[in-house]
């Protein structure tokens, strides 16, 4: 393999911010949930964009935010651990909602850093403020942290995204790249279900369900000509809450099967069978065992 253009770059930012909107968008199709609701995202993911003059992998992470329970401390980690080890750090900031406490926070972690990657700060949702405003927000966030480069855009209309792209690929060393050119990332097609199934939770249901709500694959079998078979299981933290999830005679439940049938359809190229069940697993997102069952697991933190 060649060498190119290559290198990491580690999406950051407090929750809802765009980060997997902006990865979409760069890849040019979907392989990460995108809702209005925070914290959408519960695991690093990576976007692999290779071109022939490029490879770019893009590390989508959790929002960084003051935690209420133990999986608030995983997703934090998550995402602090993804600021290590990369060629560039793109903290993505709210062109509309902001300094945040939450960026504070973000702010305070950069500075810590004893070994820190060239740091990118994008002003985005730059569409949802009137452009004379732009300068003065940037210049907020140049109060909060020390040697980075800014810049503006809009990651779901468009503005200064590619822009952006070119600075990244700029800041890249010539290396071979890391992954094969077709692939987009790391997650399985499973896995990419599981997070389509809670998104279509997090766009359907109120606002006390959804942050409960986990999603277990039981069964993926591909049939062929008929596509595949998906079977999943939701999980909630409360009996009245599944009453929510599953609706009057089901209806909500099957609200949520079309809409993320159709998501995964669209991703996987294929017509899909979606059964769901829901369960409840008491307070799971405070009990390390339920935790550790659904694949999260809290590491000791590396030296800054």
């Amino acid at each position: 393999m060649t060498e190119k253009k290559s290198g990491f770059v580690s999406i950051i930012g407090h929750p809802n911010v765009g980060k997997s909107t902006l990865v979409n968008a760069f890849l040019g199709q979907k392989i990460a949930a995108v809702t209005p609701k925070a914290q959408t995202t519960r695991r690093r993911q990576l976007g692999i964009l290779t071109t022939a003059e490029y490879q770019l992998v893009f590390l989508d992470t959790p929002g960084i935010h003051a935690p209420h329970h133990k999986l608030g401390d995983f997703l934090n980690q998550e995402a602090e651990e993804a600021m290590h080890d990369v060629d560039v750090i793109l903290w993505l900031v709210d062109a509309s909602d902001g300094p945040t406490e939450d960026d504070q926070r973000i702010a305070a972690t950069l500075a810590q850093m004893k070994k820190r990657a060239p740091l990118v700060v994008a002003l985005n949702k730059i569409d949802l403020i009137s452009p004379d405003k732009i300068p003065a927000k940037l210049a907020e966030y140049a109060e909060l942290v020390k040697n980075a480069e800014f810049y503006a855009l809009s990651a779901s209309r468009g503005e200064g995204r590619n822009e952006l792209l070119e600075l990244l690929v700029a800041k890249m060393p010539l290396r071979e790249p890391e992954f094969d050119e077709d692939q987009v990332t790391d997650y399985y097609e499973r896995e990419i279900a599981a997070e389509l199934v809670r998104e279509a939770c997090l766009i359907h249901l109120r606002n006390e369900v959804p942050h409960g709500v986990n999603v277990r694959i039981d069964e993926f079998v591909e049939r062929g000509d008929k596509g595949a078979h998906i079977v999943a299981t939701v999980f909630v933290e409360r009996d009245s809450q599944k009453g929510i999830m599953i609706g009057e005679a089901g209806s909500m439940l099957k609200k949520i099967g079309i809409t993320a049938r159709q998501e995964i359809e669209s991703m996987s190229g294929r017509k899909v069978f979606l059964e769901l069940r829901v369960k409840v697993e008491k307070d799971w997102r405070d009990d390390e065992a339920a935790l550790r069952r659904f694949g999260y697991k809290i590491e000791p933190k590396k030296k800054k």
